[in-house]
């Protein structure tokens, strides 16, 4: 009568497993671990330098911004640069988007 549902067998009920818990704690805080080492870390170091590096912009240094402008640093706001990028041009960028500074003389050469 039930041609398309198989029927169902009645199977001994087992013990669960003893310390499965402890496996899984185990492995969530080992995971924990290493996405830590592998991703949280880096980043962080990363977004250290780049801090101490903005903090220690002056006047005269040359920088490329995050998208690619090269210029040379004419005035220093609290949260500015102001580059000279060609003669009498000058932009205004906030300070998080310098991505680099520059060797002293890089600018002449190219």
């Amino acid at each position: 009568m039930s041609f398309f549902i198989a029927n169902a067998h009645a199977q001994a009920a087992s013990q669960p497993s003893q310390g499965g818990e402890m496996f899984q704690i185990f492995f969530l805080v080992g995971l924990f671990v290493l996405f830590y080492f592998i991703a949280i870390r880096p980043q962080r170091k990363r977004q250290k330098e780049h801090t101490n590096m903005v903090s220690a912009l002056n006047k005269g240094d040359e920088v490329v911004t995050t998208g690619g402008i090269l210029g040379k640093i004419v005035k220093l706001e609290d949260n500015f640069v102001v580059l000279r990028v060609a003669e009498n041009v000058e932009l205004k960028f906030q300070r998080s988007h310098i991505n680099a500074v520059l060797p002293k003389g890089t600018l002449k050469s190219i």
